[in-house]
């Protein structure tokens, strides 16, 4: 995972290189606010001089995903309170789709915050350097900014592999986003999430009423 996050944070460097900003931005981007995807944004929002309060709102609409991680991250595994806050603040997706698979079920809260650590290091340390050799890539190369998405996209696939009997879930996400797309297009985000969580509830309501009610004992 970790020679995944090292491309993809020079990805981030150049972008940040060719948008003119200062190179140390790569550094504090990574470092400070380590969020993968709405870095590749923030990217744009400094380059547009957005209001404080637009960044505020984009940063929940991306990262709010992040609340339900927390729900079945295993934090309860770290003793210490500064683990369990650096765990809380290192919660990435890569960090959420290591942490709650099988195998991961007999890792020790240690284990847990290394492993958040050496990635977050793999993501300042990639970043770092693709912004200081981002004068040597030719603005013509394309498609560094789509490098995000095709991570989620392995992601997703490997988890459908994992959970082969969970095909309804990735199934009503897509179609989640396909309506949203569809029906409000400049709220895609937050009304998709709206959305998936609506069909999510209705298919939890379902299965519920239809297993068996225990018999009451004599």
């Amino acid at each position: 995972m970790g020679l995944g996050l090292l491309p993809l944070g020079l990805a981030l460097g150049v972008l940040i290189t060719h948008a003119g900003l200062p190179w140390w931005c790569a550094s504090l981007f990574t470092a400070v606010v380590y969020a993968g995807s709405f870095e590749f944004l923030l990217v744009n929002l400094a380059l547009a001089a957005a209001p404080l309060a637009a960044v505020a709102l984009a940063a929940f609409l991306v990262n709010v995903r992040h609340v339900f991680y927390a729900l079945s991250f295993p934090l309860d595994r770290v003793r210490r309170r500064l683990g369990k806050a650096y765990g809380t603040f290192a919660l990435t997706d890569e960090a959420y789709a290591l942490t709650t698979g099988d195998r991961a079920r007999s890792w020790s809260g240690a284990r847990i915050l290394w492993l958040q650590l050496f990635m977050h290091l793999y993501w300042v340390g990639g970043a770092t350097t693709g912004v200081l050799l981002g004068s040597v890539v030719p603005d013509s190369v394309t498609g560094l900014d789509f490098a995000m998405t095709a991570l989620f996209a392995v992601l997703a696939l490997d988890t459908v592999r994992e959970r082969h009997g969970d095909l309804p879930t990735p199934v009503l996400a897509l179609l989640s986003a396909l309506v949203a797309r569809v029906v409000l297009p400049g709220q895609l985000l937050l009304s998709a999430f709206i959305l998936f969580t609506a069909t999510l509830l209705v298919r939890s309501r379902a299965a519920s009423k239809k297993e068996p009610k225990e018999e009451p004992r004599a």
